[in-house]
């Protein structure tokens, strides 16, 4: 029986390490290609904004009635979780 468990545990943990093998791998995968379709985009900005106190990246794309999407895409050199007072942010643009 110590033996049935030992190779089932053995099997168990084979699968852990290829799951997490496949993530880390698909992750990594997906990350090179986001990074070559923003390398080759061309962002045209034609109004930008200062960021005001207590304002997010979320906020402000509501208020110029953008997506959070069509934001990011605008806006590919800000790291959101750090805008900081001042910050210009682009609120009409394009991606080309």
């Amino acid at each position: 029986m110590a033996k049935r468990s030992s190779k089932l545990s053995i099997f168990f943990n084979l699968a852990l390490v290829l799951s997490l093998l496949l993530i880390i791998s698909t992750m990594a995968e997906s990350r090179l290609i986001f990074s070559v379709i923003k390398a080759s985009s061309k962002v045209s900005c034609d109004s930008v904004i200062g960021v005001k106190s207590g304002e997010t990246c979320t906020e402000i794309a509501a208020k110029f009635k953008l997506s959070t999407t069509v934001f990011d895409a605008i806006n590919p050199n800000i790291n959101c979780s750090k805008i900081f007072v001042g910050q210009w942010v682009c609120i009409d643009g394009s991606v080309n």
